[in-house]
């Protein structure tokens, strides 16, 4: 599911730069179908919570879990923010704020356009999920103490938490507006949609369902009609003004799928999500979501015009789709792979004070 939703953030930036001829249809493409970038990037989020709740185990220490989060996410963002940030010091457009806060994960906590979004788009992203995994541990045991049958009444007031943020949106600037979302301001988008505490909510909906299917608390619905359900929560992102229309409408719909789709695993029912080559794309998915945008602006769609007919458009697109997937498995394949191997456990050593040939966890 991974590769699908970064898919729809691959569409977003993909159609939403207006390379098509025809103005009328970049003015859907990058006003509707664009947003189906926003999307996916809420998937991500309530997608973590779900998983590392599903995967925590008793005995795990904090600090391990964090050294293997860190392992993750770490290797494949500075190999991508080095490569952006190398073509950025070629166009003669880098500076310290531009590079620097990106490099710790830190542009997003900025509400500056040229920071938050520099060097490497998708990054400001990572933000936010350095902050789950930072607050994980103690988001988990306050999950972990609500009674199974409060669960969907938590999950109900976390949601109502996450609709009621654009209302605090409301004491920012409104300008500079924005041209990718117009009628919000900059600073009414950062601190709905870039902002990593405005994003927690999603985070705990996830770690909820998560406890709601493991307690044996879930609702008898199935991934297709889950699914369905997002289309309704996405017109709704269409038609809702202002930044009310960034992120709520479509959390329980996906909420549901995320669940849906872990009880299908369950049941062994079928699914296109359990192929082969889905699981392949769903791996390499962290991947590709990490080069997709360096790829479409120094790819194919960055030579030549900057407006294509219609089949040239697509046919740009779907080569860009291709090279982005073969980067992603070479990232995946010789940084994230090794890095995962080398840096997620404690390395081990003999004990010679000992005199015993085990290896020893070493905790550094």
């Amino acid at each position: 599911m991974r590769f699908f939703a970064a898919i729809l953030v691959f569409v977003c930036h993909a159609f939403g730069s207006r390379i098509f001829l025809d103005d009328g249809v970049n003015d859907v493409l990058s006003d509707k179908v664009s947003r189906l970038g926003w999307v996916g990037v809420s998937f991500f989020f309530i997608l973590s919570g779900f998983v590392l709740t599903w995967t925590a185990r008793p005995g795990d220490t904090v600090r391990r879990f964090w050294r293997r989060r860190m392992a993750k996410i770490f290797p494949n963002h500075l190999a991508t923010w080095a490569i952006a940030t190398v073509f950025m010091i070629v166009a003669g457009t880098a500076t310290f704020l531009s590079i620097g806060p990106s490099a710790l994960l830190i542009q997003a906590w900025f509400p500056v356009e040229s920071i938050t979004y520099s060097p490497n788009d998708p990054a400001w992203s990572l933000c936010a999920e350095l902050l789950f995994y930072l607050s994980f541990p103690w988001l988990l045991g306050a999950a972990n103490r609500i009674r199974a049958e409060r669960l969907w009444l938590a999950a109900g007031v976390t949601f109502a938490v996450l609709a009621l943020i654009p209302l605090l949106a409301k004491v920012m600037p409104d300008a500079p507006e924005i041209s990718y979302y117009p009628g919000v301001s900059w600073y009414e988008y950062w601190f709905v949609y870039c902002l990593p505490i405005a994003r927690v909510p999603e985070f705990v909906l996830g770690i909820l369902m998560a406890r709601i299917v493991m307690t044996g608390r879930w609702i008898p619905v199935r991934l297709t009609v889950a699914m369905l359900t997002l289309i309704p929560g996405f017109a709704l992102m269409v038609v809702i003004p202002d930044v009310f229309g960034l992120v709520a409408p479509t959390a329980i719909p996906l909420a549901l799928i995320v669940a849906a789709g872990a009880t299908a695993d369950i049941d062994g029912l079928r699914s296109p999500f359990r192929g082969r080559i889905a699981v392949w794309l769903g791996e390499i998915s962290f991947a590709f979501y990490m080069v997709h945008m360096l790829v479409l602006q120094k790819g194919p769609l960055s030579a030549g015009t900057a407006s294509h007919g219609a089949f040239e458009a697509l046919g740009l697109v779907a080569l860009s789709l291709v090279i982005a997937i073969s980067i992603s498995w070479l990232l995946f394949t010789f940084v994230e792979t090794p890095a995962m191997r080398r840096w997620s456990r404690p390395r081990a050593r003999k004990d010679k004070s000992a005199g015993k040939s085990e290896e020893v966890a070493v905790t550094n």
